[in-house]
C-alpha cells in the first residue's frame, strides 16, 4: 500500500522526496550498517575535523561546534561500551551517528553536515581506517621477518637442498632459504608503504561529485587529519577506489608469500621430508588416524590466499563498468576490504608466532641433500677453472652422475681413478669441492649462500628491523 503522507519515511535522511516508505526487503538489502559501523572512529574523526573547519570558516556558530565536540564525545563513549544503538533502518554508520548526534544536541547536529555529502565522507572514512590498519601490518611484517630472521640465525652453518623443479639442485644452508622469505615480506611492507601514500589524500570537500559553494578550507582539514594532501578532482575524489584495489593487490601478492612458505612448512613437516617440526599447538589430530598431527594453520594459511586474491578480483570487477561518479556498486567495496584486513592481518601474526616454534631437523636436511648429487655443479665449476669449456665440463660430470646412480654412491665416493677417467685433468684436491659444505662455502658472492655472506645478510637485517 502506497502511503500519502510525506513524512511517513522520516527515518531516512533524503525522504522528503518520497511518498511511499522503503520497503523492509529493501532496507536489509541496501543497508550497510551491520558491517561498516567498524568505520565509526573514522567517522567521527573525520566529522569533528569537518565541523571545526565549518567553524573556522564563520559556516556555523562557535555554539554549534562546542554541541558537536560535545555529542561526539557522548557517542564515542557509548559506541565504546557497547551501549550504542545501531539502526537497520538508517542505513549505515554515517546516518547512525548524525541521527543520534542530533539527538543529542538538536539542530547543531543537523548544521554538521553542511558542505559535504555522504559520498566523500564515506571516502574519507575508509581512507582514514585503512590507513590505520596499514600501519598495523607493517608492524606484523615486521615481526614475520624478525622471527625469521631468527631462525634464520641459528641455522646459517645448516646444510639443505636447495630445489628447483622440486628436484634437489645444489645444497643452500637453512638460513639462506629462509631469508629469501624475509626479502620478500621486505618487498611487501615497501609495497604496503608506498600505497599508503595514495590512501592518504583527502576527498573530503569534494562533496557529492561536483565541489560545494561553501568556502571550505579543505587544506585544514586534511592537515587535522594527517592526510598529506587533497583529492584534486571532486569527481574523482568521491568515484574511485583503486586505493582500496592497489592496498587489497599487495595483500594479494603478500598472501601468496604466505602461502609459498606455509606450502614449505607442510611438505617440510611431512615424514617424507622431515626437516622440520611444528608445535603442537599449531597443529591437530585426525578424528580415525590417532597418529597423525596435521599442519592445519600452514595449510589453512595457504588456502586463505585464495581468499584475498579473490577479494582483489572481486572489487576490480566491481569497478569495471562504474561510470563517474559515485555509485551504490561502491557500497560493495567494504566487506572485501574489511575482509581482506583481517585476514592478512590475523594470518600474518598466526605465522610469525608458528615460525618462532619450529624445530629444525638438521640430519635430515643434510641426507635429502647427499640423495640428489647436490654437488655436480660443483664439480663441473672445478673442470672449468682447471680450462675446459663449461659445456664440456658438464658434459664429463652428467657421465659421472651416470655412474654414481648405478654403483648408489655419492659423487664423493666415487675413487678417483673413477673421477680422472672422465677428465684427466681431475686431481686429488677435487674432493674438497665435492663436500656439501665446501659447494656452500665456495658461494661466496654478496647474496650466495656461504655461511659468512649469510650471517652478513642476518645482521642486516637485524639493523633494519631494529
Amino acid at each position: 500500500m502506497t502511503s500519502s503522507n510525506p513524512l511517513a519515511n522520516k527515518s531516512q535522511a533524503w525522504s522528503a522526496l518520497f511518498s511511499e516508505p522503503m520497503s523492509e526487503l529493501v532496507q536489509r538489502y541496501t543497508a550497510s550498517v551491520g558491517f561498516d559501523q567498524r568505520l565509526w572512529r573514522a567517522d567521527i574523526d573525520g566529522s569533528l575535523a569537518h565541523a571545526r573547519m565549518l567553524a573556522a570558516q564563520g559556516i556555523i556558530g562557535a555554539q554549534d561546534l562546542a554541541d558537536i565536540e560535545r555529542g561526539m564525545g557522548q557517542i564515542a563513549g557509548e559506541i565504546e561500551r557497547g551501549e550504542f544503538t545501531w539502526k537497520l533502518e538508517l542505513e549505515d554508520v554515517h546516518l547512525n551517528i548524525e541521527a543520534r548526534l542530533t539527538e543529542l544536541v538538536g539542530l547543531a547536529g543537523k548544521r554538521l553536515h553542511t558542505g559535504r555529502s555522504r559520498n566523500d565522507q564515506v571516502a574519507t572514512d575508509v581512507r582514514l581506517w585503512l590507513r590505520a590498519e596499514i600501519d598495523g601490518l607493517a608492524a606484523l611484517l615486521a615481526a614475520m621477518q624478525r622471527a625469521l630472521v631468527e631462525l634464520a640465525a641459528r641455522h646459517t652453518d645448516t646444510v639443505m637442498p636447495g630445489f628447483t623443479h622440486l628436484q634437489v639442485a645444489q645444497p643452500v644452508s637453512f638460513a639462506h632459504h629462509l631469508l629469501a622469505y624475509v626479502e620478500m615480506f621486505a618487498r611487501d611492507a615497501e609495497r604496503l608503504a608506498d600505497a599508503r601514500k595514495r590512501v592518504n589524500r583527502l576527498p573530503l570537500g569534494a562533496a557529492a561529485l561536483a565541489g560545494t559553494s561553501y568556502p571550505l578550507d579543505r587544506e585544514s582539514v586534511a592537515r587535522a587529519l594527517g592526510f598529506d594532501g587533497v583529492c584534486e578532482n571532486s569527481l574523482d575524489a568521491v568515484s574511485d577506489r583503486d586505493f582500496a584495489l592497489e592496498f587489497t593487490a599487495c595483500a594479494s601478492i603478500c598472501m601468496v608469500h604466505v602461502s609459498r612458505l606455509a606450502e614449505e612448512l607442510v611438505l617440510w613437516m611431512s615424514q617424507s621430508f622431515g626437516f622440520v617440526d611444528l608445535a603442537d599447538r599449531y597443529c591437530t589430530g585426525s578424528s580415525i588416524m590417532p597418529q597423525k598431527r596435521n599442519p592445519d594453520v600452514a595449510e589453512l594459511a595457504r588456502g586463505k590466499s585464495g581468499r584475498v586474491v579473490g577479494h582483489l578480483m572481486g572489487l576490480l570487477t566491481l569497478m569495471k563498468g562504474q561510470p563517474l561518479a559515485y555509485n551504490k556498486d561502491n557500497q560493495e567495496d567494504k566487506e572485501p576490504l574489511f575482509d581482506t584486513v583481517d585476514t592478512l592481518r590475523d594470518t600474518l601474526r598466526i605465522m610469525a608466532e608458528m615460525c618462532e616454534g619450529i624445530v629444525v631437523k638438521p640430519e635430515a636436511m643434510e641426507r635429502a641433500a647427499l640423495r640428489g648429487y647436490a654437488t655436480a655443479t660443483d664439480l663441473a665449476d672445478y673442470l672449468v677453472k682447471k680450462g675446459l669449456p663449461f659445456r664440456d665440463a658438464h658434459e664429463a660430470v652428467a657421465h659421472a652422475v651416470k655412474v654414481a646412480l648405478r654403483e648408489g654412491v655419492d659423487l664423493s665416493q666415487l675413487p678417483l681413478a673413477t673421477l680422472q677417467g672422465f677428465h684427466p685433468a681431475i686431481g686429488d684436491d677435487v674432493f674438497e669441492v665435492l663436500t656439501l659444505r665446501g659447494s656452500m662455502n665456495a658461494r661466496q658472492v654478496r647474496g650466495g649462500t656461504a655461511p659468512g655472506q649469510v650471517a652478513a645478510q642476518v645482521e642486516r637485517h637485524r639493523a633494519r628491523l631494529g
